[in-house]
């Protein structure tokens, strides 16, 4: 099989396209030609340290998170899919290349009407937001949810699955585009952050649940504006990983700060996400009543130019390899 490879740590051009052996087919996994995945931060992370994670095997030199595709081979054990099946999946690396082994538990069904492209931008960013804002910080109907990132594949996502399960929302945007994106899709209240200081703006909305990946200078700001009793998760620290806080903010309004990686989480801990996924997103995504945006496309063997877009910043929405065997 052919597959991007990492082949040292570095910048988008140690992305280089190769031929690989196929892995094996486990217990409880299926083989799956995949169509499309998805490209993510994590997977710029991976590439730049490729140990990052702790994760030697030869998998863990093949980025890659999500993908869509056919599946073309199936573990005797498993029940829940059949050769043919369309299916997407949250994988923990390996997804750029053109066939993928994962545990049967981490599969999804398409969506009524979906495309590959478009189903390969849903599991990294859908697992992520379900396992932080209502698994980690319990949000609930009727609660104030702040995505900063908000066109981001995982704000978009995540402003679309709060707003439909009857949370208020709230977003920071870097440019006057992304801007009116938010406002053109009714996504949240929304700020450019780069001319309005979200702490000032944001300070008397009372927000319940904050997501953030930005971390450094952000994350006093996100203790200054949160309710009382309220939750920060942290998934990415693009601006700092260690910074400072005030403690008596935490301890006056009863504030938790948690945070999390998806990738290293249990076979057991990403099923369950699944499950609930399915159970109550994936009937709004079979009705349209989220969707995702897709911003660009690429072949398999571009991948270095999609990393190079992700770290611009300069997209909306997800990026996407589109692969052919």
């Amino acid at each position: 099989m052919k597959a991007i490879t990492i082949i040292k740590a570095g910048g988008p051009e140690v992305l280089k396209l190769k031929t690989v052996e196929r892995q094996p087919l486990a217990a409880y996994h299926v083989r799956i030609a995949v169509k499309a995945a998805g490209v993510n931060r994590s997977d710029i992370l991976t590439r730049k340290n490729p140990n990052a994670y702790g994760d030697d095997t030869p998998a863990a030199q093949i980025p890659g998170l999500e993908v869509a595709g056919e599946v073309i081979e199936i573990d005797k054990n498993v029940e829940s899919f059949k050769v043919g099946d369309a299916v997407c999946a949250l994988v923990a690396g390996g997804g750029y290349a053109t066939e993928i082994v994962v545990d049967a538990r981490l599969c999804l069904p398409l969506p009524d009407g979906f495309s590959f492209v478009e189903a390969a931008a849903l599991p990294e960013v859908m697992f992520t937001v379900w396992f932080n804002v209502f698994q980690q910080a319990k949000a609930k109907k009727g609660e104030r949810l702040l995505i900063h990132g908000g066109t981001s594949g995982i704000g978009i996502m995540g402003l679309q699955m709060a707003k439909a399960l009857g949370l208020k929302t709230f977003t920071t945007v870097g440019s006057p585009e992304k801007l009116e994106f938010i406002k053109q899709h009714d996504l949240a209240e929304v700020i450019n952050y780069k001319e309005t200081d979200f702490e000032s703006e944001f300070e008397r909305s009372k927000i319940d649940v904050i997501l953030d990946m930005v971390g450094g200078s952000y994350t006093q700001k996100n203790l200054n504006i949160l309710n009382k009793q309220g939750r920060l998760v942290n998934i990415n620290g693009m601006n700092g990983l260690t910074p400072e806080i005030n403690l008596w903010t935490i301890m006056s309004k009863q504030l938790l700060i948690t945070g999390s990686l998806l990738k290293p989480q249990s076979i057991e801990v990403k099923h369950q996400i699944g499950v609930e996924l399915q159970n109550e997103i994936w009937p709004l995504l079979n009705k349209g009543t989220i969707k995702p945006f897709v911003y660009k496309t690429f072949k398999l063997e571009q991948a270095a130019a999609a990393h190079e877009l992700m770290e611009s910043s300069n997209h909306i929405g997800k990026i996407i390899l589109e692969i052919t065997r």
